[in-house]
């Protein structure tokens, strides 16, 4: 096989204005050393001056260094025309590029390329580059750990989009060495960066969803030992040029041959995906649950969904999101290195402080509603009335809350505990209270002053007002029993009154000193886990709507054969 003398610096990118291959485009202008035609399905290229990577663009259509074709890959004269006079073709579609039906697919991706390599040969293109994905050897159902490229195509692929790939960059590696093309694939793993319109943005969506307080971000799901790669944008545009150098100077080792691409630096899923959701203000869970119990609330919900013909209803995300997050899928990169010398030009940490700055827009409040909700009161102490006692409860102040829990403690055991009545009790309370007062005023004279005992006019005024309130409220309850149309208070007010029988009435001291005890507990752990306590409550909600949905549809659907079938009978 003879050395390629590669003379001419034009190069067509297809796929141009997708997301690698914006990025692509701005770093091969960047050399400086590139004419670039960029060809995409759009009519036109719709720019954002404010883009990064549109701005190189704009600027090197004005000057004449890019240029710019609309073609439809399933027309091989639209390629042809593109095509004609570059020397290297970066083939660089994503999945955004067909309508997520497998005729469109196939006609897009799969008999594309082989218009694209038809077009490369008739044009006398010396090489062809294509862009595919790591997700062509991923079943979602094994962990890879330092999978190389000796790894088989999936025996399942994960979706339809994965098997099209996994086809197309079969037909590119075949296709080397014919009339003169040479070729090669590159498999990027977990594409990120700004311009993404897949890894980030679904996250973001899943965590504005209602399922997101049902399931995706309020547990962590798997193990901390779940590990994936994942591949800046830039990296992948600097692969894509580093393969197409190795092809020109060594192509015996890299034509016909695919290889991995990641940041060659694992890391753990969750770790990952909470961090870039931090960074858009989204909360951080800290509750971990088994992958096999969500995924198995997520097969209940997807068989549910199928017994009652409700596909619109379903959310794919979280299902993709869970098998995401619960497989290690660790590539080795040891190939692209030596054979195309790869190595990243953008750290990890570096991409997604870069990422999460590009998506600002998908945060989830501005800087200044997020200070707001810092002081807005939580649930628990709009639902304790926001006051002094909801401050005591919530542990606001945690020296007046625990001397507070010691009175409480402390009054109980006198009353309850210590073998005496009410009113011995009682009064023997007032003495004790007379002889430290007493003592108080021996001790210090200055500081004791009737006046600090006096009741204000405005602590007064709110006392009886909070007393009316109260009356009122009872009152309206009272009369809307009484109209007998608000079913639902009155299973409310009747648990209620059951209880009060249940615990008050048979065994009072018990179930008071229970209810002390756990006022100081159950409200302060509820604000602390709010958003976990919600998330299982939803969980339960789903599973029960869910069932009701599937019940009330068999019962429908019995109803409506049994008449049909009375029919056949007669």
């Amino acid at each position: 096989m003879a050395m390629v003398d590669d003379q001419s610096k034009t190069c067509l990118v297809l796929g141009g204005l997708s997301f690698v291959g914006r990025c692509l485009v701005a770093r091969l202008l960047k050399l400086g050393n590139w004419i670039v035609r960029v060809a995409d399905s759009a009519h036109s290229p719709q720019l954002d001056p404010d883009h990064n990577y549109d701005l190189h663009l704009n600027r090197a259509l004005s000057t004449g260094r890019a240029s710019y074709f609309h073609v439809d890959v399933r027309n091989k004269k639209s390629i042809i025309n593109a095509i004609e006079g570059s020397s290297v073709v970066f083939y660089v579609d994503d999945d955004c590029s067909y309508n997520h039906d497998f005729f469109s697919g196939y006609t897009v991706i799969v008999q594309g390329v082989k218009n694209v390599i038809s077009a490369c040969q008739e044009c006398k293109v010396k090489r062809l580059i294509y862009n595919s994905t790591a997700d062509v050897v991923l079943d979602n159902s094994h962990d890879i750990h330092n999978g190389n490229e000796t790894l088989l195509y999936a025996t399942k692929f994960k979706n339809v989009y994965s098997e099209l790939k996994a086809q197309a960059e079969a037909t590119v590696l075949l296709a080397n060495d014919m009339d003169g093309l040479l070729t090669c694939a590159l498999r990027p793993s977990n594409i990120f960066g700004p311009g993404d319109k897949k890894l980030l943005p679904s996250l973001a969506d899943v965590a504005k969803s209602s399922w997101a307080k049902s399931l995706s971000f309020q547990f962590i799901i798997g193990s901390d030992g779940s590990m994936c790669d994942y591949t800046y944008v830039e990296n992948v545009a600097h692969a894509l040029i580093c393969a197409d150098t190795a092809l020109v100077s060594h192509m015996v080792t890299v034509s016909g041959k695919v290889f991995f691409i990641t940041n060659l630096e694992p890391v753990s899923s969750w770790e990952f995906s909470l961090r870039m959701l931090e960074g858009l203000g989204y909360y951080r869970p800290m509750v971990k649950l088994p992958a096999v119990v969500i995924r198995l609330i997520v097969y209940v919900i997807k068989w549910m969904h199928s017994k009652t013909y409700s596909r619109n209803n379903s959310n794919p995300s979280v299902y993709n999101i869970v098998q995401l997050m619960s497989h290690s899928t660790i590539y080795d990169c040891s190939a692209a290195q030596h054979h195309i010398e790869y190595s990243p030009v953008v750290s990890l940490d570096e991409g997604m402080t870069s990422t999460i700055e590009s998506f600002s827009h998908l945060a989830k409040d501005s800087s200044s509603v997020i200070l707001d909700e810092l002081y807005e009161q939580s649930k628990m102490q709009q639902l304790l009335g926001g006051g002094e006692v909801a401050e005591i409860l919530l542990w606001r102040d945690e020296r007046k809350s625990f001397f507070c829990f010691c009175g409480v403690v402390s009054l109980f055991y006198w009353f309850f505990l210590c073998e005496r009545t009410i009113v011995s009790s009682t009064a023997q309370l007032l003495l004790l209270i007379t002889f430290s007062l007493y003592g108080f005023s021996l001790l210090s004279t200055e500081m004791c002053s009737y006046s600090y005992f006096k009741v204000s006019e405005t602590g007064m005024r709110n006392s009886v007002r909070n007393i009316v309130n109260i009356w009122n409220g009872v009152s309206h309850v009272i009369r809307s029993l009484a109209q007998g149309r608000n079913w639902s208070l009155f299973f409310k007010v009747v648990v209620l009154l059951y209880f009060l029988k249940l615990f008050l009435v048979n065994s009072f001291p018990n179930s008071l000193g229970i209810a002390l005890a756990f006022s100081f507990i159950v409200f302060f752990v509820y604000e602390q886990y709010e958003e976990e306590i919600e998330g299982l409550t939803g969980i339960l909600n789903e599973l029960t709507r869910q069932y009701m949905v599937t019940e009330t549809s068999l019962q429908l659907l019995n109803t409506s054969t049994r008449p049909s079938m009375s029919k056949d009978v007669r």
